[in-house]
């Protein structure tokens, strides 16, 4: 899509024919407008992401991802040149807030790094179901992750967030999933069944040969528009003195995308 302010009914179709199959397409615009909070507002609307989460770092719905060495983003790793663990959006969100759909659009990229990988998460319910059907009722359980409060200061900003790994969006009937793989800051149920399908979920996003898993370098211009999928990023190193400086608009919403 040469303008991304623009969709062509052709651009929009061939992009609903690839979401319907993997639930996420990568989209290429022209590198060389730098107007990313624009582009990334206006393909949010055209693809029915309308409804624009207003997290502690977005600002109108929108977030600029980007290293920050001061103030509230500081505080979170993808304001950070650190890797991202695979997760999906807004794992730690409340049910009615929950994340269906979401944007990335790349408007500069970092000297080196920042690699993302993709996962539908729909691939890893059907690779967990097919291992052992258990795997998936103990990551259904109502108690099987929970996200502690996020306190600054000794401000509550967010709540303990308690709910099951995969679960049916009330609100749409699709496959609906909430998952982290980080380390710390969660807490999983203490029981055999769930500690051996956190293993097998991990297993399955750290196979290195998996056909499943997509890893792409975003460039400027380019993004991913999908369903709230797994993904994570890479390490990158920024050169802002040769004027390479990652940059990264982001878009949850409250909508799949259409």
């Amino acid at each position: 899509m040469a303008d991304a302010q623009r969709v062509t009914a052709e651009a929009r179709a061939r992009a609903t024919s690839i979401l319907h199959r993997t639930n996420f397409f990568l989209y290429q615009s022209d590198p060389s407008i730098h107007e990313g909070r624009v582009i990334a507002r206006a393909l949010a609307q055209t693809f029915g992401l309308k409804r624009l989460d207003s997290n502690l770092c977005a600002e109108d719905g929108l977030s600029e991802i980007a290293v920050r060495a001061q103030g509230a983003p500081a505080r979170y790793i993808p304001y950070t040149d650190r890797p991202i663990q695979w997760h999906t959006d807004g794992y730690y969100n409340a049910p009615d807030r929950a994340i269906r759909g979401f944007l990335l659009h790349c408007e500069s990229d970092a000297a080196e790094g920042g690699e993302s990988a993709l996962m539908d998460h729909e691939i890893a319910y059907i690779l967990l179901r097919d291992e052992d059907p258990a795997l998936i009722e103990a990551l259904c359980h109502p108690e099987a992750m929970t996200v502690p409060a996020n306190e600054d200061g000794g401000r509550e900003l967010r709540g303990v967030q308690t709910g099951p790994v995969f679960s049916r969006d009330p609100e749409t009937g699709a496959l609906y999933m909430r998952y982290t793989a980080r380390t710390r800051s969660i807490a999983w149920r203490d029981d055999p069944a769930t500690r051996a399908a956190r293993d097998a979920l991990a297993r399955i996003l750290n196979d290195p040969a998996s056909p499943y898993i997509i890893r792409h370098r975003l460039n400027p211009g380019e993004g991913m528009i999908g369903n709230n999928i797994l993904h994570g990023r890479t390490a990158f190193r920024d050169d802002p003195a040769g004027d390479k400086r990652r940059l990264v608009w982001r878009a949850r919403s409250y909508d799949r995308v259409s």
